[in-house]
């Protein structure tokens, strides 16, 4: 919007106690909005009435968009058209920002009495598209027929020229059926990916290659989802490639406001969205969510039932899996080369420790006296009870608690706390599990927060800087005997990443046991899994003066990976899953 100064304003012209003209001024600039010519110039910019609303039908087919509502004469004989054509309840929107103009004109308040008239006054260019673009899919999806005022254009012609364009685009033949085209329809299955930084997004762009799968990748913009280049994109992409249906990762795209949910009902575009982490941290953050066009697909099955009461139609699991590209065996003798030698160790474990986490979540979210006392011990407890849902727990063990989690004042207040108090659990039980393993001296990669935790601890043990996932980690694996693994109890039955990125390296793992393991692996062949930090200790001198068994595991548990877990596997089960439901 131009910048404003003080002497922009706009000023009522009357005659005999009748308004006549609206003088307007804009950055030192005055005009008059009809000048000689009168209310006929703002008229001339409606289509004749025999083109338009006529013919007359029982329905109205097109939703006229008036940008920019002048003095009123244009928009006194829309509406009287309108109104003839098909009764009180005709639709109309009416884009005007200008305060001062509204003010003078009075227009709003002469229009009261239409239910169907629609005002928008945002003030940006995104937000009044997104507010056009829900409005026309609330009433099915017809095409615009943008009338824009051309005074409004020298007003703030950033402004009024886009909503025009983007009125305008809408408005080619036929083209909301030419997106609604029939989805799986060929053998072969087209995919539209939302990329972003998220690293998921690479490994299965990697795996439509390898299987041949056409694909493209639609970026997600760093600003709110729902702004007009976004849904360009989107319309584009789909014209074009013609998917037969998106996928994302953890509802990567989606926005607040249900712009997407809503586009993709429109379109008749199935997406499916895979989570990799807790679902119910990230939708708590949205309010349109469910439609029928939406497969989500969770990696933790004890999400399934509490997807479904939220109203999900289609809800399936979904375990992670690996890059068998990316993760595989060293070559021979090699295998060492170039290596830190603090990477050979006889026990290792790459994770975060989660203090900084906690101390970031705490300051974001400032909490009342009822939920930080005794946090720890809360935060303890939920670490050692089988209750999935934190607000669950509160309500079964502390519904004092319960009450103030309740009183918060948003949403992203109870997330806060219920993610501040799920990382303070996997602090605790990861340090734990540490700590089981610290006679061995272990090799702990990650960030600085555990030499904190671990200070005062005599015993030795061995630090290294977090690595990165896909340089470095491939290597490190191979490199100890053992590599130690404990989960973040944001799952407490799915198995994390390293189950399958470290056996698909053909090296030993020692792993937490998790109830969805079993659907996986074969425990005491292809994984072995300890159920508490003595037990850890226990297993880990067992397998470390083992090294034939440690192999034979490491070799089995690959065998299992390159059959059943990669990312191909997964995007097979997924798009066979998405032919059910939408072919």
């Amino acid at each position: 919007m131009p910048e404003q100064t003080p002497d922009d304003g706009a000023e009522g012209l009357y005659e005999n106690g009748r308004l006549r003209d609206i003088a307007v001024c804009r950055s030192g600039r005055a005009m008059r909005m009809l000048g000689p010519a009168g209310a006929e110039r703002e008229i001339r910019l409606l289509p004749a009435p025999e083109d338009f609303p006529g013919p007359y039908a029982s329905r109205q087919t097109v939703l006229p968009v008036l940008i920019g509502s002048g003095t009123g004469p244009a928009l006194a004989e829309l509406v009287s058209r309108l109104r003839e054509a098909y009764g009180p309840d005709f639709l109309l929107a009416v884009v005007d920002k200008e305060k001062d103009i509204l003010a003078v004109s009075g227009l709003r308040e002469t229009c009261a009495d239409c239910p169907g008239l629609f005002w928008i006054d945002e003030n940006k260019t995104d937000e009044a598209i997104k507010a056009l673009t829900r409005w026309q899919t609330m009433h099915g999806g017809r095409s615009f027929l943008p009338l824009p005022n051309p005074l409004y254009l020298r007003l703030d012609r950033a402004y009024y020229s886009s909503l025009a364009k983007a009125c305008e685009s809408s408005r080619q033949a036929g083209f909301w059926e030419r997106a609604r085209y029939a989805k799986f329809k060929d053998s072969e299955t087209r995919i539209l990916l939302l990329t972003s930084k998220y690293f998921l997004i690479g490994e299965i762009s990697a795996a439509c290659e390898r299987m041949g799968l056409p694909y493209r990748l639609l970026q997600l913009p760093e600003e709110e989802v729902g702004c007009s280049e976004f849904i360009e994109a989107m319309l584009s992409a789909v014209l074009q490639f013609r998917p037969d249906f998106v996928f994302t990762i953890n509802h990567l795209g989606f926005d607040r406001e249900g712009v997407l949910t809503e586009l993709l009902e429109k379109l008749r575009l199935p997406i499916a969205s895979w989570f990799v982490d807790n679902p119910h941290l990230i939708l708590s953050c949205y309010a349109r969510l469910v439609s029928p066009w939406t497969a989500l697909f969770t990696w933790d099955a004890d999400n399934l039932e509490s997807l479904r009461a939220m109203g999900f139609e289609h809800v399936d699991y979904l375990p992670l899996g690996t890059d068998t590209v990316r993760f595989h065996p060293p070559a021979g003798k090699a295998r060492f080369a170039g290596l830190p030698e603090s990477w050979n160790e006889n026990i290792a474990f790459v994770g975060n420790s989660m203090l900084e986490k906690v101390a970031q979540s705490a300051k974001r979210h400032p909490l009342p006296p009822e939920l930080t006392d005794d946090f720890r011990l809360v935060a303890a407890g939920f670490a050692d009870d089988d209750e999935r849902s934190v607000r669950e727990y509160l309500r079964a063990n502390y519904p004092e608690k319960l009450r103030a989690f309740d009183e918060l004042p948003s949403t992203e207040a109870r997330l806060g706390y219920t993610t501040m108090l799920t990382w303070e659990a996997t602090l605790q039980y990861r340090l734990s599990c540490v700590q089981g393993i610290m006679p061995l001296a272990p090799l702990l990669i990650g960030d600085t927060g555990w030499k904190d935790l671990l200070r005062g601890d005599s015993r030795p043990w061995h630090y290294h800087a977090e690595l990165n996932y896909y340089s470095d980690l491939p290597r490190l694996y191979p490199c100890a005997a053992i590599n130690f693994n404990c989960t973040s109890k944001q799952m407490k039955g799915a198995v994390n990443q390293r189950v399958f990125d470290v056996p698909a390296t053909a090296s030993f793992l020692l792993t937490d046991y998790r109830e969805q393991m079993e659907r996986l692996f074969e425990p005491g062949r292809e994984i072995i899994c300890y159920r508490s930090p003595e037990e850890a200790e226990a297993l880990a001198r067992e397998y470390l003066d083992r090294p034939k068994e440690r192999r034979a595991v490491a070799l089995a548990a690959r065998k299992r990976v390159l059959a059943e877990h990669s990312y191909e596997h997964r995007l097979r089960s997924l798009i066979t899953r998405m032919r059910e439901i939408y072919g």
